[in-house]
C-alpha cells in the first residue's frame, strides 16, 4: 500500500536518462539540494558512482510499459509518489526524411514523446492529490529552430513544446508546474551519436554530399571547447524545481538564446540560409 513520503519531508525526484550527460549532472545537483533522487536508465551499472552518492537506481527503458509502471509503483510504495519528474531520456535520430525508415521515426517518437507522456500520466495522480508537482521536460533549442537532416528529431522536440504548453494549462489548477528546458550546445555524446546516425542513414544516395557535410560539421561542433557543460543545465533545473513560481521555459547553454531569438525575428527563407551555412 502506498504511503506518503516520510523521509523528513524531503521531495522525491525521478530523473530519466540519468546514467550520463544532463541526467547524471541533474542527479548530482538534486542530491546536493537534499532531494530523494531516483535515477532511471536502461543500464543501471552506469549509475554506480551516483548510487554511492545516494541515488536510487531503477532499470527503465522509457518505451517499455512494464518497466515504467514497475518503476513508478516502486517509488509509490516507498514514498507515496513522485514530486519532481525530470523527463530527460531521449536521443537524436538524424537522416534525410526520405531515407529514414518509418520504423526508426516511430522509435524516435516513442522515446522522445510517448515514453515521456506515459511517465507523466503515471505521476500526475499523486501530484494532483498533494496539489504539488514539478514536471521538467528536457526539450532543446531544436524545439524552436530546425536544422538539415534533423526532421524526425525536431518533430519530437516541437511536439514536446506544444505538449508541455497544454499540460501546463491543464494541471496548473492542481498546483503543478510544467517547466521546459531548452538546452543549446552541450558537451555530451549526443552530437557525435547524431552525426554518426546521419552518416549511416544518408551518407550515400541523393542527399550524400549535403548529409556528409552536415555530419562533419556536427562532429566538429561537438568537439568544440565552446560547448556548455551539462552542469549548467543541471543548475537551471535545480533552480526551476526549487522556485516557488518557476519560469515556464529556460533556454540555457551555447547558442540557445541567440538561435531562438534569431528564429523569431527573421523570415523562414532567411533562417533557412543562415542555418544551412552553419551546417557546412
Amino acid at each position: 500500500m502506498a504511503r506518503r513520503n516520510s523521509t523528513q519531508g524531503k521531495k522525491v525526484a525521478l530523473i530519466t536518462g540519468a546514467s550520463s550527460g544532463i541526467g547524471e549532472a541533474t542527479a548530482r545537483e538534486l542530491l546536493r539540494a537534499g532531494f530523494i533522487v531516483y535515477g532511471s536508465a536502461r543500464r543501471v551499472d552506469k549509475m554506480e558512482s551516483l548510487k554511492k552518492l545516494g541515488l536510487i537506481p531503477i532499470e527503465m527503458d522509457v518505451t517499455n510499459e512494464d518497466q515504467i509502471v514497475a518503476g513508478i509503483r516502486r517509488i509509490e510504495d516507498a514514498h507515496g509518489g513522485v514530486d519532481v519528474l525530470v523527463n530527460n531520456a531521449g536521443y537524436g535520430s538524424y537522416g534525410a526524411i526520405e531515407d529514414v525508415p518509418l520504423e526508426e521515426a516511430r522509435r524516435q517518437f516513442d522515446v522522445n514523446i510517448f515514453g515521456l507522456a506515459r511517465l507523466t500520466q503515471l505521476v500526475l495522480p499523486h501530484m494532483r492529490k498533494n496539489r504539488y508537482g514539478k514536471i521538467v521536460n528536457i526539450s532543446s533549442m531544436g524545439g524552436k529552430v530546425y536544422t538539415p537532416f534533423g526532421g524526425w528529431y525536431h518533430a519530437t522536440k516541437h511536439a514536446l513544446e506544444g505538449f508541455s504548453d497544454c499540460l501546463r494549462l491543464e494541471t496548473s489548477q492542481f498546483g503543478i508546474d510544467v517547466i521546459v528546458i531548452e538546452p543549446g550546445g552541450i558537451a555530451t555524446p549526443w552530437g557525435a551519436i547524431a552525426a554518426e546516425n546521419l552518416k549511416k542513414t544518408s551518407a550515400k544516395g541523393a542527399y550524400a554530399a549535403a548529409a556528409n557535410r552536415t555530419a562533419d560539421g556536427m562532429a566538429r561542433m561537438y568537439q568544440s571547447t565552446r560547448l556548455s557543460k551539462p552542469s549548467l543545465i543541471a543548475r537551471s533545473i535545480r533552480k526551476a524545481v526549487t522556485a516557488r513560481k518557476p519560469r515556464t521555459r529556460y533556454a540555457v547553454g551555447m547558442g540557445a538564446k541567440p538561435s531562438i531569438f534569431m528564429r523569431k525575428i527573421v523570415s523562414d527563407r532567411t533562417f533557412d540560409r543562415l542555418i544551412s551555412r552553419m551546417g557546412g
